[in-house]
């Protein structure tokens, strides 16, 4: 694996061997051994053109805990703000950099990066996927619940969002149930589903259908960054769409609720669901540092 661009790209082995890796070194960090240093001497260029809590301290954090350097860039750091062709800027940066984490509105640019850099590039959110997000999670499932074999995953929301995509991907390729609940127009499109090719992801304007036996909901902001002019037609199209007592109740016995954060009480989430369950909910995000080091030491041989 040469770079990690999207949940799409990636096989079955390489998402269950992430996940592995990402376990391991939360065991090790637990236990006080930062040994492991895969990125010793390496310098890191973190691109953001889009805010960020989670992704940004758990990429510098893991990069320094793997033994390398960390470089923040955002938008207004680069000449890419004022208007340097993506491939010139990746010419350049490959020419001294050991890796890149990118985190804008185009996968486009995102591969194009990719492909002129020659450097390992990690995906660190594109209009399309969260990436790194989704093994986060798939650690969060396999710690909560055991792993995602025969489990059944009901994602509540915008369900055509990067992270309704990327789950969308993670089925596909390990072969879970997904449920996708949302209003029209909120949800992948026929013909996407179709070229996935996924039996076993269905799309359904009932949340309480989707969350039907489902032993993890799943739900997202609904309004996401550059989105902000929307809010008003999208609270009023996703009111229904809430992790509440009504659809916990629908669920499997036990079971859990995840938010990738940040979280919006009383939208996508009432206040009382998203407290009952916030040791789930706070080690999913902690799970972000996990995932991304083992992402990072993946890529590190590159």
């Amino acid at each position: 694996m040469k770079h990690f661009l999207s949940i799409e790209k990636s096989s079955a082995d390489e998402l269950e061997a992430l996940v592995g890796a990402a376990a391991a070194l939360k065991a090790a960090r637990a236990a006080g051994d930062l040994s492991a240093r895969p990125l010793a001497d390496q310098c890191w260029g973190l691109m953001f053109s889009k805010s960020s809590t989670r992704t940004r301290v758990s990429f510098e954090v893991g990069i320094r805990e793997l033994g390398g350097h960390a470089m923040f860039f955002s938008s207004r750091d680069l000449q890419l703000g004022r208007g340097e062709p993506i491939e010139d800027t990746a010419r350049v940066m490959g020419r001294m950099i050991h890796g890149a984490i990118i985190r804008n509105d185009s996968q486009a640019d995102l591969e194009r990066f990719a492909e002129c850099s020659g450097v390992p590039t990690i995906n660190a959110l594109t209009e399309l996927e969260h990436p790194c997000q989704l093994v986060a999670d798939l650690l969060t499932l396999r710690e909560e619940l055991g792993g995602w074999r025969d489990k059944k995953v009901a994602f509540v929301g915008d369900a055509d969002c990067n992270m309704g995509r990327s789950w969308v991907w993670a089925a596909k390729h390990l072969g879970f149930e997904l449920a996708l609940a949302g209003p029209e127009g909120y949800c992948p499109p026929a013909d996407y589903l179709d070229g996935v090719g996924a039996a076993n992801v269905s799309v359904t304007d009932d949340p309480l259908a989707a969350a039907a036996g489902a032993q993890a909901l799943y739900t997202d902001v609904w309004i996401s960054m550059g989105r902000e002019d929307e809010a008003a037609s999208r609270e009023a199209a996703f009111a229904r769409y809430q992790i509440n007592p009504e659809l916990l109740s629908a669920a499997a016995p036990g079971a859990i609720v995840m938010h990738c954060l940040p979280a919006y009480r009383g939208k996508e989430i009432t206040a009382e669901v998203l407290e009952t369950h916030a040791d789930t909910i706070f080690s999913q995000a902690e799970n972000r540092l996990h995932a991304q080091k083992a992402v990072l030491a993946s890529l590190a041989q590159f």
